[in-house]
């Protein structure tokens, strides 16, 4: 756990509510792989033990997250090019082994898995410029963290089915509406509004208790990821993804 301010996965403690916080704000926060098992690690770290009595994950600059760096593979030598599906796995396994409440506090863009990291947390607290893309099936990527169960679970099937095979891009009254987002609040206080939250809700045995009963069941989610992994193998040989991730960089990325 890194709380050097030049870390890329900043850990911040404000009392009892612990902050990590993605610090790559020149490229949006875009995950690379080095920052999905910092991210893992200190979400790991500070969800037992004590460390804490609650978790808010969090972006710099003008972003939460803009997803995984598409020019950061895992295995770059392949033939296609591995996507680290696995690692977006283990942030739901963390997340949801957690002992203390986890909120993600959304300013900006947040984008494919890590949009799907934060249906994972047990509220999403957003202001007006928060906003939710999903663009995976456009760019030959299938979707991760066990979001194939948890996303309808949130919004619905047909919203969910509407919102991946459409890549979507839902503004933040639209997220609030169908459940990606639990309230919207005034610009720049997310974060605060996120730890007023947690702080109300506690992190003593029932709160706990109540955590792992209210949680998607941990048995649904295994069952989803082994799915998604299977279809991402399965996606990847047939060479979409290669395809839809060259179109992607060959072209300017979005604003």
């Amino acid at each position: 756990m890194n709380d050097s301010p030049e870390s890329r996965v900043l850990v911040e403690s404000t009392g009892a509510i612990a902050k990590i916080r993605l610090n790559r704000p020149d490229k949006l926060n875009a995950l690379t792989t080095a920052m999905l098992v910092e991210l893992r690690e200190a979400i790991e770290l500070l969800g037992k033990g004590g460390e804490s009595e609650g978790i808010i994950l969090c972006g710099s600059g003008r972003a939460f997250s803009a997803g995984k760096d598409l020019t950061d593979m895992e295995e770059p030598g392949d033939t296609p090019p591995s996507l680290p599906v696995e690692r977006f796995h283990d942030l739901t396994r963390a997340i949801l082994g957690t002992e203390v409440p986890v909120a993600a506090a959304i300013e900006g863009i947040v984008v494919g898995g890590a949009s799907e990291m934060t249906m994972c947390c047990d509220t999403r607290v957003g202001t007006e410029a928060a906003e939710y893309f999903l663009p995976e099936n456009s760019r030959g990527i299938v979707i991760s963290n066990a979001s194939s169960y948890i996303l309808p679970r949130l919004v619905g099937g047909a919203n969910a089915l509407s919102i991946v095979l459409g890549s979507k891009r839902l503004g933040a009254a639209e997220a609030l509406k169908v459940g990606l987002l639990d309230v919207i609040v005034d610009p720049g206080e997310a974060e605060a509004a996120a730890e007023e939250t947690l702080l109300d809700w506690g992190a003593g045995v029932t709160t706990r208790e109540h955590l792992r009963l209210m949680r998607p069941s941990l048995e649904e989610v295994e069952k989803a990821m082994a799915r998604e992994t299977e279809s991402s193998s399965a996606v990847r040989a047939s060479g979409a993804t290669v395809s839809g991730i060259a179109a992607f960089l060959g072209r300017d990325q979005p604003a």
